[in-house]
Parts: C-alpha cells; sequence; structure tokens
C-alpha cells in the first residue's frame, strides 16, 4: 500500500470519527452480511428509528428477564388528583337469577 492511500484511509477514517463513528470488523454468517450491514447503516442515522431497533435488539439480546409490574408502575405514576371520577357505587337491588 503506498503513502497516498495509507493517508487517504486515515483520512477517511479521521471524518467518520468526527461523526461519531466508527469502523469495526464483525465474525460472522456469510448470509447475514447483508443484514447486519443494513442495521448498522440504520443505527449510524441515530434518529428516533434507531432508538427504537437499538432498544429492541438490547432487549432481545440480553440474557435479563423483563422487569414485571410494568402496569402497576404505570397505574401508580398516573395522577388521580385532578381526575374527576366517579366513584360512587349504586345502591340497588340485586337481580333474581334463577339457576
Amino acid at each position: 500500500m503506498t503513502s497516498s492511500q495509507k493517508r487517504a484511509i486515515q483520512n477517511y477514517r479521521s471524518r467518520l470519527g468526527e461523526r461519531g463513528l466508527a469502523r469495526f470488523e464483525v465474525l460472522g454468517l456469510d448470509e447475514d452480511k447483508a443484514l447486519l450491514r443494513s442495521l448498522a447503516r440504520h443505527l449510524a442515522e441515530d434518529g428516533a428509528e434507531a432508538a427504537r431497533i437499538r432498544d429492541v435488539v438490547t432487549k432481545t439480546i440480553s440474557k435479563e428477564p423483563s422487569k414485571k409490574g410494568g402496569v402497576i408502575a404505570a397505574l401508580r405514576s398516573f395522577p388521580l388528583e385532578d381526575a374527576e371520577l366517579d366513584l360512587e357505587r349504586l345502591r340497588t337491588e340485586p337481580r333474581e337469577i334463577d339457576l
């Protein structure tokens, strides 16, 4: 490799670094090459879609069990103070049921 080629590669990699990108090598199946490149391209965009993909992949790969109590936590965080809820129960006679 000539010195001009080395310098061009060094300049290219420094421009990538300025954009927050890094070049790295991954070992995997040949059939996954296109998938991994596409995934890396989407993650490099760094938008809302990239954050969603990153979250899904992280949750899928992590060995941690999913957190429980998400519904309870959401209900506890909901402020009921200002909510105009009618919590009075109607006190009527029960229906007769023929078994």
